[in-house]
């Protein structure tokens, strides 16, 4: 193993250790009443997961010279925010997948009510956590306001749901690049460019920081969607950790049904590239982030 590929992957592991330890101390307890709904939230958000959400974070703030530890709550709020994304994009009423991470589908084990309310569960306790100003001590009012914003905004039909209603409405019908483009710029990549600007802001950022960071945020989130678009078709389902082919066998616009399989590394390499000219102002303490830049686009190879 390269050094380089040694040190992201310790890199990784402690970012993950920091994040499912917050994770585990703001969610609800499970035995908290409702019991059942509270065990569904725990169940997705610890299903597995990379947390490429919540390390995007530390390592944005990190590059401008923050602690991942100024973060916690905000990656963790973001972290809610994509398994409540999960737990409703695997409902029989939207993508009706059985495995997700290599585990049943929330609502494979509490039944499709308590799936749903898990998923509102945790998109109401991300902004919960990220309103108090107790986990929060050290960051100005204006800071957390603007945070708060921009996930709020990132989310709903402006960002995410809205890229989930246009990906379910292309469903099976031939599409353009911008319209595929959007769709994953909004299902997938404003949620992750959220991550990052608010790791900027969060570790104070200049306006010049700020914009950069910005830049890769796009380039890194479009990378990872086209990613996904890859492994759905040459990932087995232990790698994958759910449905293999599903998109194909929905009809759903992906860039190798519109480009071709080699077109559609041809544009990761793209993304990458940008990603990293984007970090040409940083020095070594952006390294996690052009790091993971190519771990995001290398896993579809």
């Amino acid at each position: 193993m390269a050094n380089s590929e040694w040190q992201l992957q310790a890199y990784l592991q402690e970012r993950i250790q920091l994040a499912e330890s917050a994770l585990d101390r703001f969610l609800p307890a499970v035995d908290m009443l409702p019991a059942s709904l509270h065990d569904a939230m725990r169940y997705s958000v610890f299903a597995g997961g990379k947390r490429i959400r919540p390390i995007l974070m530390m390592a944005a703030c990190e590059a401008v010279g923050g602690s991942p530890h100024q973060v916690l709550p905000a990656a963790c709020a973001i972290e809610m925010i994509h398994s409540y994304s999960l737990i409703h994009d695997d409902l029989p009423a939207m993508d009706d997948d059985d495995f997700r991470r290599g585990k049943p589908t929330n609502h494979k084990v509490y039944g499709e009510a308590i799936a749903i309310l898990a998923g509102d569960g945790l998109l109401t306790e991300a902004f919960l956590l990220l309103s108090n100003p107790d986990v929060f001590k050290d960051l100005s009012t204006e800071a957390r306001r603007e945070v708060i914003h921009l996930l709020a905004r990132s989310s709903g039909s402006r960002g995410m749901v809205g890229g989930q209603v246009v990906d379910m409405e292309s469903e099976g019908q031939p599409i353009d690049l911008p319209t595929l483009e959007y769709i994953h710029t909004h299902k997938t990549g404003a949620l992750i460019l959220a991550a990052i600007e608010s790791g900027a802001i969060i570790g104070g950022a200049d306006a010049q920081q700020r914009r950069a960071l910005c830049r890769y945020g796009e380039a890194a989130g479009l990378a990872f969607q086209v990613a996904d678009d890859i492994l759905d078709i040459v990932a087995d389902q232990q790698e994958l950790g759910k449905d293999v082919g599903s998109d194909q066998q929905r009809g759903k616009a992906t860039y190798p049904a519109l480009l071709g399989l080699d077109g559609a590394r041809e544009r990761a390499r793209e993304l990458r590239d940008i990603a990293f000219s984007s970090l040409e102002i940083f020095d070594a303490s952006a390294r996690p982030l052009r790091e993971i830049a190519s771990y995001i686009v290398d896993r579809s190879f």
